[in-house]
């Protein structure tokens, strides 16, 4: 087996979307061949309800997949085609927009006021952008959980892994997503498609991902302010890890555990063109869609 060695390590950045929400991204709006298929990532994760209740009011999405995964709390979505849905505690949802939907995400917090959950968008291949629009709902308890011999808990959101398949289907870029859970003190290596791009997120507990020696030229950053940081310092909370090739990640958690995604997917290398919710892949198909959502053409007819 080949350890993938750590290519960059980036703390998420507070941001505020929709309608006030406080969160923190991840990664996106950036090069998209950093993290090709995957385009951006949204930790939505506060126990204040002022900072998030005003929720993700109707907007568009065209030629991509989006993937909400919730944690703590409730998401009521609703679109332009009729479908109404709640996302609860664990539950995902893995919404294709294809040609073209209009929707909105309202979250609420659990009894305590939590709201936890994370968005993930995946490009969609040329050959797809114009797809009829699909929903995968998927409840909590649909989700296989692997618990390995030394306490190691991965739940199957997509892809195949020791054995099991994820419950969502048919996805373009073929994707592996995983919530891992890694006891204190434990080494743990995990299997990954050696031709995909791959990221682990860090959002609970620390660890350290490094086996192998650092590639040339290795980033490693500290928030947004660009200081450096020691890459066998632990890796802890709201933290990404982009590895380099290789097809076995390795994670030494530390004395309180770590969880963390493991994502994976193989990178679709089309021209990205990007204006917010929309991802074309040229300039005159965005100006197309800019100029439907003016017409009241952006939605249309299914057969």
């Amino acid at each position: 087996m080949t350890f993938r060695p750590i290519k960059s390590q980036t703390r998420a950045i507070p941001a505020t979307e929709g309608a006030g929400v406080h969160l923190h991204r991840v990664f996106g709006f950036g090069d998209p061949s950093d993290s090709d298929p995957f385009l951006l990532l949204d930790d939505f994760r506060n126990d204040d309800p002022r900072l998030y209740s005003k929720g993700f009011p109707w907007h568009p999405h065209r030629g991509i997949e989006t993937i909400t995964y919730v944690l703590e709390g409730t998401v009521e979505h609703g679109d332009s085609l009729g479908n109404r849905g709640l996302l609860g505690p664990g539950s995902v949802q893995w919404m294709t927009a294809g040609s073209g939907i209009l929707h909105q995400e309202m979250p609420k917090g659990n009894k305590a006021g939590q709201m936890h959950g994370f968005q993930l968008w995946a490009n969609l291949p040329s050959r797809l952008k114009m797809t009829a629009p699909r929903y995968q709902d998927i409840q909590g308890s649909d989700i296989p959980e692997i618990i390995d011999d030394d306490g190691t808990r991965v739940k199957i959101i997509t892809g195949r892994f020791w054995g099991k398949s994820g419950p969502v289907d048919g996805i373009a870029a073929e994707p592996m997503y995983l919530d891992v859970s890694v006891p204190p003190n434990t080494r743990k290596s995990l299997p990954v498609d050696t031709y995909a791009n791959t990221f682990a997120y860090v959002f609970a507990g620390e660890g350290s991902f490094r086996d192998a020696s650092a590639p040339e030229g290795v980033r490693v950053e500290k928030e947004f302010m660009g200081e450096e940081l020691n890459i066998h310092d632990r890796t802890g909370n709201r933290t990404l890890v982009r590895f380099d090739s290789g097809d076995e990640v390795t994670v030494q958690a530390g004395p309180e555990g770590i969880r963390f995604l493991l994502v994976s997917g193989r990178p679709l290398q089309e021209p990205v063109a990007w204006h917010g919710p929309i991802v074309m892949n040229t300039r005159a198909e965005l100006i197309q869609a800019m100029e439907d959502l003016n017409n009241g053409t952006f939605i249309r007819a299914q057969k």
